[in-house]
C-alpha cells in the first residue's frame, strides 16, 4: 500500500509542478479507489498532499518570476469564505453525489483547458508575453470565491480551475498561470485543510507523510520539466487526463454504486 502511495505521489507531484494543478484531480480518486480511503478522509489527505506539492513546485516558478503576486493575494482573500461554505456543504452531500459533481466540474475545466492549449501563443517579446496582466478586482474576487468553494467541497487545491480562469478570463500566459496557480493553491489548500480538521475530519498520518514526501520529489522534477516541454502539449495532455479520470468517476457513481463507504 505504501509503495503505491509513493508511486502515485511522485506522479501527482510531477503533474502539479508542470501544470500548476491536477494534483487533487489525481489524488482524490487514487486515495478513494486504490488506497481504500473513505471520501471525507481522502479529501482531507488530498489537501495535505497538494499543499506539499504546490510549495515544492512553486519555488522554481517564483524564482523565474512567473508568479503574479497581486492576483494571488486577491484570489486568496476571496477564497476564505468559499472554503468555509464548501466544507459545510461537503458534510451535507453524500459521497456518490460529491464524486459525480466533482467529475462534472472536471469535464468543464478540461474543455476550457483544451481550447486554450489549442490557441497559439501571441508573438512578441518573451518577457512581455509572460508579464502579469492588470489586476481586475471583480474577476479576481469572483474566481477566488469559486476556487475556495471547490477547495472546501471537494478537497481540491483548485488548480484545474485556477489555470483556465487565469488564462481565459484574466489573459495570463500559460507559464504565468502555472506559477500563479501554485501560489494560490498553497494558500487555499492550507485554508481548506484547517477548515477540514476544524470540522473533525481525520487522515492517516503514515500514508499522508509517505505520499506527501513523494509528491514533493515529483513536484521539483515537474517544475524543471515544465520549462522544457511545449505548453500546448502540456495543456492538451492535462485536459485528456482530466477527461479520463472524470469519465471513470461518472461511471462509478452511475453504475458501480459510487466510491467505497459512500452508501
Amino acid at each position: 500500500m505504501l509503495l503505491l502511495a509513493v508511486a502515485f505521489g511522485v506522479a501527482i507531484g510531477i503533474a502539479v509542478g508542470m501544470l500548476g494543478g491536477g494534483g487533487s484531480v489525481l489524488a482524490v480518486p487514487v486515495l478513494v479507489y486504490i488506497l481504500a480511503q473513505d471520501v471525507e478522509t481522502a479529501t482531507t489527505t488530498s489537501l495535505v498532499v497538494v499543499v506539499a506539492a504546490a510549495v515544492a513546485g512553486g519555488l522554481g516558478h517564483a524564482r523565474d518570476g512567473h508568479v503574479c503576486w497581486r492576483h494571488a493575494a486577491a484570489f486568496t482573500a476571496a477564497a476564505l469564505p468559499g472554503v468555509i461554505v464548501g466544507t459545510a456543504l461537503g458534510d451535507l452531500v453524500g459521497g456518490t453525489a460529491l464524486i459525480a459533481a466533482f467529475a462534472l466540474v472536471m469535464l468543464a475545466a478540461a474543455a476550457v483547458t483544451w481550447r486554450k492549449a489549442s490557441s497559439p501563443e501571441p508573438e512578441g517579446d518573451d518577457d512581455a508575453r509572460h508579464a502579469c496582466p492588470a489586476l481586475r478586482i471583480p474577476r479576481d474576487l469572483a474566481a477566488g470565491l469559486l476556487v475556495g468553494l471547490l477547495t472546501g467541497l471537494f478537497g481540491v487545491g483548485g488548480g484545474f480551475v485556477i489555470v483556465p480562469t487565469l488564462t481565459v478570463a484574466l489573459g495570463f500566459s500559460m507559464r504565468s498561470a502555472v506559477g500563479t496557480s501554485l501560489a494560490i493553491i498553497t494558500t487555499t489548500s492550507t485554508l481548506g485543510l484547517v477548515a477540514h480538521l476544524g470540522a473533525g475530519r481525520s487522515l492517516d498520518p503514515e500514508l499522508t507523510l509517505v505520499m506527501g514526501t513523494a509528491c514533493v520529489a515529483g513536484a521539483f522534477a515537474g517544475a524543471r520539466l515544465s520549462a522544457r516541454v511545449p505548453q500546448q502539449t502540456l495543456g492538451r495532455a492535462f485536459a485528456g487526463l482530466v477527461v479520463a479520470v472524470a469519465g471513470y468517476l461518472l461511471i462509478s457513481a452511475a453504475f458501480l454504486g459510487g466510491p467505497p463507504g459512500s452508501s
